[in-house]
């Protein structure tokens, strides 16, 4: 995707941009659990700063469904005190700038930029207290551009949807020169190019709960790769399509008929899609998730009535790893099984310490969600070429989907 990125802008000093970022960030009892996103943003806003921009900030978070709520704020400062390190807004004061010699301003209303100066940022609160933002409406979006000459794009994560400030902004005519950050460069020239043009043999992982949440991009990826890999509970959909008893595993009775096409449309193309050859079962979802259970290992083509698949089996994990071993390219979506339980993630762990043992040699890809989450939370973040900082705009893009929010950018002449 042939797009504009902020290293092509000339002279930003003393330029007004709005960046939209994403500072989603996962949160419990009131502490920041995962910085990814803030630290992903980082080299965009720096770039912006160093370079004497005057810089606008805006993100969302959570669902706060257009009410203003306490428990949704970027910014919680009040009169009294700021609790360093318990906000999003302070989290990047704090923590993401601290070694940089610049200031960031923290500030809810839009107003507060003409106050800026350069090389400085101002946080704007969040955009989803807005019923405006997500109805993509024209006044809100002048007000949100303000006086801004260059909007940023840097929230993958968000780019899939056609907000106000994720795509109207532009579509509307309101900022003529849109461009993305670092942060989607990245995804665009990994992840993108990829699927348009990967290195060969080019095996695609897809796990995750259900075959109804990833039709089009089973039906996208077997155009796409030489090996389709299938994991996590909508292999059971698969394995019913295929005659096998599934017990009480999780299964799309709609979506049988679905998975014999693919079946069929990977022989008839000469692609590989394989299936679990052995399975991980227990009498039931353990509860609590990462509670004990009594699990058994069966082949899948003899799992027990009255018991549920729950993770890949040992010879499952040595079959899909030898494929993995012989790639040049490989994308992963969906954990293999119930990765949160140390007894059910080891169909989860064996794939990512496959593509952990390719690092170097082939481009190995993390769609974000759950398959991100299992990853860093394994601890092999560091060993995979890209971990993605979006998990539905991951998916619309392996559907071969067009995503608003980069569309919108400009093209590079």
């Amino acid at each position: 995707m042939n797009k504009m990125s902020v290293k092509d802008l000339k002279d930003l000093k003393g330029k007004k941009v709005l960046v939209r970022c994403d500072f989603n960030v996962p949160m419990k009892d009131g502490k920041i659990t995962d910085e990814n996103r803030i630290m992903g943003a980082l080299p965009t806003i720096k770039y912006l700063l160093d370079a004497g921009a005057k810089v606008t900030l805006c993100s969302h978070m959570g669902k706060p469904h257009s009410i203003f709520s306490k428990e949704f704020k970027l910014n919680k400062k009040d009169q009294k005190k700021v609790d360093a390190g318990e906000t999003t807004a302070e989290e990047i004061k704090a923590k993401a700038l601290k070694d940089e010699p610049v200031k960031l301003t923290l500030a809810p209303v839009a107003k507060r930029r003409s106050a800026l100066k350069e090389g400085e940022a101002v946080l704007i609160e969040n955009l989803r207290f807005h019923w405006e933002e997500e109805k993509k409406d024209e006044a809100f979006c002048k007000a949100l551009a303000y006086d801004a000459e260059i909007y940023v794009n840097d929230a993958f994560g968000t780019a899939h949807r056609s907000h106000a400030s994720t795509a109207a902004i532009v579509e509307y005519g309101i900022i003529k020169t849109a461009v993305c950050g670092f942060l989607i460069e990245k995804e665009l020239s990994v992840m993108a190019d990829t699927l348009e043009n990967p290195a060969r043999p080019f095996v695609a992982i897809l796990g995750g709960a259900k075959v109804a949440d990833k039709l089009n991009v089973i039906n996208n990826l077997l155009e796409k790769c030489d090996t389709l890999i299938i994991g996590g509970g909508m292999a059971y959909t698969f394995l019913k399509a295929k005659g096998y008893e599934v017990g009480t595993s999780l299964l799309d009775e709609e979506k049988i008929d679905y998975c014999k096409e693919m079946m069929a449309k990977a022989k008839a193309a000469g692609k590989e899609l394989l299936l679990p050859v052995d399975t991980v079962v227990t009498s039931c979802f353990p509860d609590p998730i990462d509670g004990e259970v009594d699990a058994v290992t069966v082949d899948s083509d003899k799992i027990p009535a009255d018991k549920m698949g729950m993770d890949i089996g040992e010879k499952t994990r040595a079959l899909y790893a030898s494929r993995i071993q012989n790639a040049k390219a490989v994308i992963w979506n969906g954990p293999m099984g119930v990765f949160e339980n140390p007894t059910l993630a080891k169909g989860t762990i064996a794939v990512a310490q496959a593509l952990a043992d390719v690092y170097g040699k082939c481009t190995t890809i993390i769609g974000g969600g759950d398959s991100a989450a299992a990853v860093q939370q394994l601890g092999f973040a560091d060993k995979v070429t890209h971990i993605s900082t979006g998990g539905g705009a991951s998916l619309e893009l392996f559907e071969g989907k067009t995503l608003p929010g980069i569309a919108c950018l400009n093209d590079k002449e």
